[in-house]
């Protein structure tokens, strides 16, 4: 059985690149795994020591107001119900998360309690007093029992505490009662948001735990956990090593990359032993990686058929040499007279697919140099949104389109207080503050429109608008800046606020113009300026009021 060259040629580069291609995409889906999973594992560690140091931190501040507020009521032995009275006010008023802070004399009775509860009660079968009596006594998560009548719920779930309580002692050492408090157990589940929430814009099925020491109850979680022992290999490994990450067979049966951080207190706090456990669904955590293996996948097939081409035609270019040779040897053959050529096929294919390649490198070179001047031509290298060029294309476009009922409403945007950032925390900051901006602006772009930075702090947005009712639709959707703008930006730790005054002009109701439509809406928006800034006006407005 025999072969055509062309044939032979075109599968052997066919085979070739598909190998190489999927031997370099296994040893890299590989690494990427490893990589990938180690990245996460320690992400979701840190985090969970995050969590677990604020739990800590929080827990060793109301510890210490408690011990402060109980030495001021020890001052020259005063003890004075009233007076204490007064104090646990004041702290319940500084610190919210005292539900309930209460003194008690030597035999358990409530002299003073913040908002007269349990006034006059008797605690002294109470953990809180038994335990506190001895010394300082920091007890975990529990249920309210007797509070949970008493205190405010409008949640209606179960409330949960934490307890401080220890004795009060006179100059002499002698206990004059017990000083006691229930923190309440909503503050945990704000640091799990504060948490969380950066990992959950960029992530998707990550879970938070809190898991007691003992018996290793759920104490904060997703409500299906919440009160249920979870164990965990990782849970003991924690407890010793401080912190680790593993990937975990879950009681739901699932693989779960789970991070831990087991609480170690701060200062002279010793922590109750809580263990922070965050997790991810191992499928969720790996996706990109598996993108990369498809893409790997996708592009073996894609280079085999441009290599089996690319082999098509180097097998062509050997065999014309022959061809020419057999063609000249027929003719010979039929009496012809025709000189025999002189063939260096060879060294002649040898150098013209050198300079093929050196041709497709150098047309690949300029497309990658024209993508990348055009990108710079049409977008704002600080905030990445379109400029002034790409806003004539896209008008250019958009007229070309216009209906009967299309409407373009022009936005013309300021940014209120920005020179005050500007001259109080330098321009690198009001850099930043412009691309946080920009990005605000984006998310709330719509399919049909564009974005557009002016330059310093000036934007305009062009929205399309088919019907009844543009105006309606342009001012929710500039309500909608505002409202955005309006919420706090933090730079370098910083909390910074600013406003957004914005004008709007109609096209081609005010004008049919682009030019003229601009000019208005920038008219327009420094009448929202004199106005009192932070709002929107139209040019008819405008025209209305004069």
């Amino acid at each position: 059985m025999s072969f055509k060259i062309r044939t032979v040629l075109t599968v052997i580069f066919a085979v070739l690149s598909l190998l190489v291609t999927l031997t370099i995409g296994s040893i890299f889906s590989q690494k990427s795994f490893v990589a990938v999973e180690t990245e996460i594992g320690h992400s979701l560690t840190g985090t969970a020591s995050q969590a677990s140091d604020k739990l800590d931190r929080f827990m060793s501040a109301r510890a210490g107001e408690l011990d402060l507020l109980g030495r001021m009521a020890s001052l020259e032995d005063g003890f004075q119900p009233d007076e204490i009275q007064m104090l646990l006010d004041q702290l319940q008023d500084s610190f919210p998360s005292f539900s309930w802070v209460g003194f008690m004399n030597p035999k358990g009775k409530v002299l003073a309690a913040t908002d007269g509860i349990l006034l006059g009660e008797n605690l002294s079968e109470r953990p809180v007093y038994q335990e506190g009596i001895k010394g300082k006594f920091i007890g975990d998560v529990h249920n309210a029992v007797l509070l949970a009548k008493l205190l405010p719920n409008p949640t209606g779930e179960p409330l949960q505490f934490v307890d401080i309580s220890f004795p009060l002692k006179d100059s002499k050492g002698h206990i004059q009662g017990v000083l006691a408090a229930h923190l309440s157990w909503e503050w945990a589940k704000e640091v799990e948001e504060s948490v969380l929430a950066p990992l959950k814009r960029e992530e998707k099925d990550i879970e938070f735990f809190i898991v007691s020491k003992k018996e290793h109850t759920v104490l904060l979680g997703p409500k299906e956990w919440v009160g249920k022992p979870l164990v965990l290999p990782g849970i003991e490994e924690a407890q010793l090593n401080k912190s680790s990450w593993s990937i975990e067979k879950w009681p739901d049966g699932d693989e779960y990359v789970t991070g831990f951080a087991y609480s170690q207190g701060h200062l002279d706090y010793p922590g109750l032993g809580w263990t922070v456990v965050i997790h991810q669904v191992k499928s969720s955590a790996f996706a990109s990686v598996f993108d990369l293996m498809w893409f790997n996948v996708w592009s073996g097939l894609a280079v085999t058929v441009l290599f089996a081409l690319i082999g098509w035609v180097v097998s062509r270019l050997i065999s014309a040499p022959l061809v020419r040779l057999t063609r000249v040897a027929n003719r010979l053959r039929a009496g012809e007279e025709l000189e025999i050529p002189a063939i260096k096929g060879i060294k002649e294919i040898e150098v013209l697919s050198r300079s093929l390649r050196d041709m497709l490198t150098s047309l690949m070179n300029k497309n990658s140099e024209l993508v990348v001047m055009q990108n710079l031509a049409h977008f704002d290298q600080l905030t990445s949104l379109p400029n002034r060029t790409a806003l004539e294309v896209y008008l250019e476009e958009s007229l070309e389109t216009e209906s009967e009922n299309h409407t373009l409403t022009f936005l013309y945007l300021d940014l209120d207080g920005f020179k005050r950032v500007n001259d109080t925390l330098g321009h690198q900051t009001g850099d930043v503050l412009l691309q946080k901006v920009a990005q605000r602006l984006s998310a709330l772009g719509q399919v049909k429109g564009i974005t557009v930075r002016l330059g310093g702090d000036e934007f305009l947005i062009v929205l399309q608008s088919v019907g009844s009712h543009p105006r309606e639709e342009a001012m929710a959707y500039a309500e909608a800046i505002i409202q955005s703008l309006n919420k706090p930006f933090i730079i370098e730790y910083e909390r910074i606020r600013i406003g957004c005054s914005i004008g709007g002009a109609e096209y081609p109701t005010n004008s049919d113009n682009p030019s003229e439509i601009i000019r208005m809406a920038d008219e327009a928006l420094y009448e929202s300026k004199r106005a009192g800034k932070n709002r929107m006006t139209f040019y008819s407005e405008l025209k209305q009021d004069r």
